[in-house]
C-alpha cells in the first residue's frame, strides 16, 4: 500500500473518530459529509479504490462513510 493510501486511511479514521460520539449512525453520516466537503475529487477516487480491498485499514465508521461517499 502506498504512503498516499496510508495517509488517506489515517485521515478517514481520524475524522470518523472525531464524529464517533454522535448518536446512532450520525457519526458515519457526518464523516461522509466532511469528506465530501473537504476532500478533493482525486482523494475521493483513491478512497473508492481503497474500499475495494478486504483489509483496507479503515475502521467500521470510516468504511461506512467511504461507501456512502463513493456510492458503494
Amino acid at each position: 500500500m502506498s504512503s498516499t493510501h496510508e495517509k488517506l486511511i489515517r485521515m478517514a479514521n481520524q475524522i470518523a473518530s472525531f464524529f464517533a460520539t454522535q448518536p446512532g449512525d450520525k457519526g458515519a453520516a457526518s464523516t461522509a459529509q466532511h469528506i465530501r466537503d473537504f476532500w478533493d475529487p482525486s482523494m475521493i477516487a483513491q478512497l473508492a479504490e481503497l474500499i475495494k480491498a478486504e483489509d483496507n485499514g479503515l475502521n467500521p465508521m470510516a468504511l461506512a462513510a467511504a461507501k456512502d461517499v463513493v456510492g458503494a
